[in-house]
């Protein structure tokens, strides 16, 4: 387990706590940490007045306990989704089918004397199909990208709205305060309503 520092329960031990539920968590804290008050003792925290309003012992227990925040997936690079939106099994018949098409039209036949001079011009031409081919597969593929590139960059604007806007009500210095999700710490006292639904490792009364 970790080491328990100044706190006199470690990051390891707050997991394993956490991991029971209903009846064995209560018989949990009771056995081994004197109960919820116990706890409150271990951890630093007045149950009635909370921790204090001190930035200094907060940015401590973030350092000591972790910030209570998941970090997000790094977004993907265009060119990642344009890697992706070439895994596409059609897309890629058609980049088959485009190389073939160009590889036929510059293949010249032995000249068998015969003389066939419209179907050079026709060869002469074949090109293009393929060319029009990969700007088709091109196009597609970019504006599939550019849509889901799009999609992120919105879905991750509107996570960190709703992560600055979720705020739950703490007692801090003897004070109810609002703070967001990602400010809570370990000690803090929540109040907690009916239906409300607490974004944090934590244990109630």
């Amino acid at each position: 387990m970790g080491s328990r520092g100044e706190y006199g329960c470690s990051v390891d031990e707050l997991r394993t706590l956490m991991e029971y539920r209903g009846t064995e968590a209560r018989e949990k804290l009771d056995a081994e940490y004197d109960g919820i008050e116990g706890l409150c003792r271990r951890l630093k925290t007045d149950p009635n007045n909370g921790l204090p309003q001190d930035k200094d012992e907060l940015d401590r227990r973030r350092a000591v306990f972790g910030a209570n925040e998941i970090p997000p997936h790094p977004p993907k690079s265009f060119l990642q989704l344009v890697w992706e939106a070439l895994q596409d099994v059609t897309l890629i018949i058609l980049l088959v089918s485009a190389v073939v098409s160009l590889a036929l039209s510059f293949y010249r036949p032995p000249d068998d004397g015969l003389g066939a001079g419209s179907d050079d011009s026709e060869h002469e031409a074949g090109w293009i199909e393929g060319v029009a081919i990969l700007i088709s597969v091109v196009v597609v593929v970019l504006v599939t990208a550019l849509n889901d590139y799009t999609k992120e960059r919105q879905f991750r604007g509107l996570q960190a709205k709703i992560e600055t806007e979720h705020k739950f009500a703490v007692i801090r210095g003897g004070n109810q305060i609002q703070i967001v999700v990602n400010e809570l710490v370990v000690g803090d006292i929540a109040q907690i309503k009916y239906g409300k639904f607490l974004n944090i490792c934590g244990c109630t009364d």
